[in-house]
């Protein structure tokens, strides 16, 4: 029988433990593998699309310290895994983010140990608060980067594309936002994923990749541009996949 802590109800999927099931973590519920199994047998490859999602997270993360950026958050950052970011750049100071309080337990638990590595608690479809409590901890008037990696798919237009906005103006010339999200390929009501993920503690809302590339408006892409993660400055970590989803790295001109 799942145990979950006062206030987390075990009996909904959650969408962070169920990424964490498709990267073969341990930190899920009976519920959320019940989900994410349903999903795989709509879409047998999303287990490896979120492994290909996190090699591109570690290759976009030394791209971003590679050019100069001391600072990183990691928005919606989700359970701790392999190839944390702090990990990747252990040289810059980095902050996660997620709203989720089972998330923000484990990641002070087992992420935020040193000097420069913090864990907040905030939600994403709340720029203001998230930025004042950010100013706290990051110097704004000094680049920083972005991430964004497999969770605007989970916010609405209204509120994703007000906080990307917001993102660009609070960060100084030569910050950096890195994406990946998942890919509208077809009707949005015609996939049965969405119908899981309506069950769960987050809907999906998929893009085109028109839709996807207006979140670097007022940035400079990184070649080669808006891409499959798996394609995006592959490296022997790189896999091909059934692709469901792009991603990019801008920069603040």
């Amino acid at each position: 029988m799942d145990v979950a802590p006062d206030g987390i109800d075990p009996t909904v999927p959650n969408v962070a433990r169920m990424y964490d099931y498709y990267l073969d973590g341990k930190d899920n519920f009976t519920v959320d593998r019940a989900a994410a199994d349903r999903v795989l047998r709509i879409h047998p490859d999303a287990k490896d699309a979120a492994r290909a999602n996190r090699a591109f997270l570690r290759r976009a993360v030394r791209h971003v310290v590679d050019s100069g950026v001391r600072q990183v958050v990691d928005l919606g950052a989700g359970l701790p895994t392999q190839g944390n970011t702090h990990e990747i750049a252990p040289e810059a100071r980095v902050v996660y983010v997620d709203y989720d309080p089972i998330v923000c337990a484990h990641g002070r638990a087992l992420l935020a140990r040193g000097a420069n590595v913090d864990f907040v608690e905030a939600d994403i479809r709340r720029p203001g608060p998230l930025l004042g409590t950010l100013g706290e901890i990051v110097d704004l008037t000094e680049p920083v980067a972005f991430l964004l990696t497999a969770v605007l798919h989970f916010v609405p237009d209204r509120p994703a594309f007000g906080l990307v906005d917001a993102l660009r103006k609070a960060g100084p010339a030569g910050s950096m936002l890195v994406i990946s999200h998942a890919v509208d390929a077809e009707s949005h009501s015609a996939s049965p994923a969405l119908k899981v993920y309506a069950r769960a503690t987050a809907t999906l809302r998929l893009r085109t990749r028109e839709e996807i590339i207006r979140f670097f408006d007022g940035y400079e892409l990184a070649a080669p541009g808006l891409t499959f993660p798996h394609d995006w400055r592959p490296g022997a970590d790189a896999q091909t996949v059934t692709t469901i989803g792009y991603a990019g790295v801008g920069r603040k001109p």
